[in-house]
């Protein structure tokens, strides 16, 4: 496709607000995904750590029991 000017580019052929709005509304989610899914995996690593801890208090518990 061809623009006269950057403000034909902007209209899109009368469809620019419809271009323009999906573009935003994709990058969003876009960020929403990667944000989400950073706050996921910091979760996600603290129950591992805490999931560790736990299981080698048990182990030296036993280890003292007897």
């Amino acid at each position: 496709m061809y623009f006269q000017s950057f403000s034909d580019f902007l209209a899109m052929g009368g469809y620019g607000f419809f271009v323009w709005l999906s573009f935003g509304v994709t990058y969003l989610l876009l960020l929403g995904l990667i944000a989400v899914s950073a706050y996921q995996q910091k979760q996600f690593k603290q129950q591992l750590t805490a999931s560790i801890a736990r299981e080698q208090r048990v182990k030296q518990y036993q280890e003292q029991q007897v």
